[in-house]
């Protein structure tokens, strides 16, 4: 009997952990998927740019040549 509790508190202890899932108030508009983790207190700070995003103008487009 304890060698067969033994082995499933083995079992137990080998089995992979459960993911985490985060909740987020951030709206994934790359139609891929959010990645979300805990903030790492030793990760390095980066500003990053608020600079909207747009498209260039379609009359400055030209089409590549054929090779």
């Amino acid at each position: 009997m304890a060698l067969v509790v033994g082995g499933a508190l083995c079992l137990a202890a080998c089995a992979p952990e459960q993911p985490t899932e985060y909740e987020t108030d951030t709206i994934d508009k790359s139609g891929g998927e959010l990645i979300v983790e805990e903030e790492n207190p030793d990760a390095v700070e980066v500003e990053l740019p608020e600079t909207e995003m747009t498209n260039a103008p379609a009359q400055d487009a030209t089409t590549a040549p054929a090779e």
